[in-house]
């Protein structure tokens, strides 16, 4: 199955397990919080992404020396949800971050367990895998955090602002508190800190690419403008030539107007300053422009 670019950048993330174990913590702290569901009575996390899948259980092993009670089967096609229900591990979970399952109200980012900064960048990390996502830069530029508490959400914004220097948008969407970006320096920026470095290239390739596309598209449609006005141009002073020489007026111009007219009958497509340089001598671009317009102003005048 071909993973998305969202799909990619976890997979990319998921390439690095922390070997401290107190980053280990962090980082299952920005899972609990951006997960489906991080109570005294349960812990439900569904992901899409098999890498993530994969990288989880060994995530909370070396964080904790837990399993997980119910895991789905890998190769079920779909979402994945793992579980905790133990009434044991969950307390242990709540203690581990500073909460307490009958008196805590809202959960929040418990800094104390992010003293460090290394710390700090697996809890964003931990955060993305479970509750990120980023669009494919074909399609557009937006990147998005989504968790279900909002005191976490503003949190998130203020260890982002700290940590990385970024300032991320920050929204409701129904019951979730949205932190996103839409720029895409600062989407390649964000993704490289993740830990998804390729991806963040991705997305400036993609943008430089899209910009090369959109000058080929506005000079092949300048040149074909201007490829248009040499057509039209011509045609005009092929008309003029025509009738002259129909009023019998063409062996009385000039020898520089008959020689400008030899010219542009014999090379009807050239612009004004191919046909200048066929001139003996040749001459400049406006010029050759001036005689043609000499010879339209003469046929005009026979017209008339």
């Amino acid at each position: 199955m071909t993973l998305s670019f969202s799909g990619s950048a976890k997979e990319e993330i998921c390439r690095d397990l922390p070997s401290k174990r107190c980053c280990c913590q962090a980082m299952a702290f920005g899972v609990l919080l951006y997960c489906n569901t991080f109570t005294g009575e349960g812990v439900r996390i569904v992901t899409e992404s098999r890498e993530f899948a994969f990288f989880l259980p060994k995530l909370f092993r070396r964080a904790f020396k837990m399993e997980f009670d119910d895991f789905p089967s890998m190769a079920a096609p779909g979402k994945l949800v793992f579980q905790i229900t133990d009434p044991e591990k969950l307390e242990f979970l709540m203690d581990a971050y500073g909460f307490d399952p009958e008196s805590t109200l809202a959960l929040h980012v418990n800094l104390s367990v992010l003293e460090d900064e290394c710390c700090r960048e697996y809890f964003l990390r931990g955060a993305f895998l479970a509750g990120g996502s980023v669009t494919d830069p074909g399609k557009g530029y937006h990147l998005e955090l989504a968790t279900g508490h909002r005191a976490v959400g503003r949190e998130t914004y203020a260890l982002m602002e700290e940590v990385w220097g970024f300032y991320p948008k920050l929204s409701a969407r129904g019951a979730n508190t949205v932190l996103y970006f839409k720029q895409s320096d600062q989407i390649s920026d964000v993704l490289t800190r993740l830990g998804a470095s390729i991806c963040g290239m991705g997305i400036i390739e993609a943008k430089l690419e899209k910009e090369l596309n959109n000058k080929v598209n506005r000079r092949v449609n300048c040149d074909g403008a201007n490829i248009s006005k040499v057509v039209e141009a011509a045609q005009s002073q092929l008309n003029a030539i025509r009738i002259l020489r129909e009023r019998g007026e063409f062996e009385k111009l000039p020898a520089k107007l008959q020689q400008a007219a030899l010219a542009r009958e014999a090379e009807p497509e050239a612009s004004l300053t191919e046909l200048a340089q066929l001139m003996a001598p040749p001459i400049t671009k406006p010029a050759m422009n001036n005689r043609m317009k000499q010879l339209m102003k003469l046929a005009e005048e026979e017209k008339a």
